[in-house]
């Protein structure tokens, strides 16, 4: 149990600067507590011991504002960042070495009991703030949920999630996230990615430039008519395309 504590006090250290030292992330770290309290929580669960489960389960809630369902499972050195308004349904599993910021849930889309019905994320996932991933799927390892994704459903390994409903934005297929070391390595706060756009974002901008590039070809095509002694003028009338307003409109 402490050998998995002070594993636990390490990777915070590592993934978040603001942590100083063992102590001030032992007594002021509300999702370490949490993990602790969900340890404890599912112990007694898998013994039967179902009310007391849901008990300290409520519990940690009141105290952290973290809600982790006692019958989750909860991988090695997950780290709950600031951890307000986050919900862990039953049936999540939540691999090694994931970061989840505030505000996220993992929730499920099914009433039915008994079934897989809320996601698992894969070893090294981070989920950014307010992220919510609903339903029985799996986000793969290395994967990066942006602030904010709705996902409803799966995410491939090394990709990266944005918007509502979520897209795929960009997927690393050679990355390897098999050790500590290299998930470390790969980490990003927050789940931002270096030209993480939004995809429906790149491909307007794309529309909005191959516009303006015709637009060009029109008015040279309109130029040489006009020199051969051809009226144009009905056409030199249309207004003429905004490039820069629209892609601010994009933005």
């Amino acid at each position: 149990m402490f050998s998995r504590l002070r594993e636990d006090i390490h990777h915070i250290i590592e993934r978040d600067p603001a942590a100083r030292n063992a102590w001030e992330v032992l007594t002021c770290y509300p999702g370490l507590h949490a993990i602790m309290l969900h340890r404890l929580a599912a112990w007694c669960w898998g013994m039967g011991l179902k009310w007391a489960g849901r008990f300290i389960s409520q519990v940690a809630r009141w105290f952290t504002g973290i809600e982790i369902h006692p019958g989750a499972s909860i991988g090695r050195r997950v780290f709950i960042d600031h951890g307000f308004g986050v919900v862990i349904g039953e049936t999540a599993v939540v691999g090694d070495d994931c970061t989840i910021y505030q505000g996220v849930t993992l929730g499920g889309t099914s009433l039915t009991k008994g079934s897989k019905r809320h996601p698992t994320l894969d070893v090294g996932v981070i989920v950014g703030a307010g992220a919510q991933i609903l339903g029985g799927f799996t986000v793969g390892a290395g994967a990066k949920i942006g602030s904010n994704a709705v996902v409803v459903k799966e995410v491939p390994p090394g990709a990266t999630a944005v918007g509502n409903p979520a897209r795929i934005v960009q997927k690393s297929a050679g990355d390897k996230l098999d050790g500590v070391t290299t998930a470390t390595e790969l980490f990003t706060a927050y789940g931002v990615t270096v030209n993480g756009d939004d995809p429906l974002s790149k491909a307007l901008h794309g529309l909005i430039q191959q516009a303006t590039v015709q637009q060009k070809q029109m008015d040279t095509v309109l130029a040489a008519l006009k020199a051969s002694g051809i009226s144009c003028e009905k056409l030199l009338e249309i207004e003429k395309f905004n490039a820069e307003q629209l892609n601010k409109l994009v933005d």
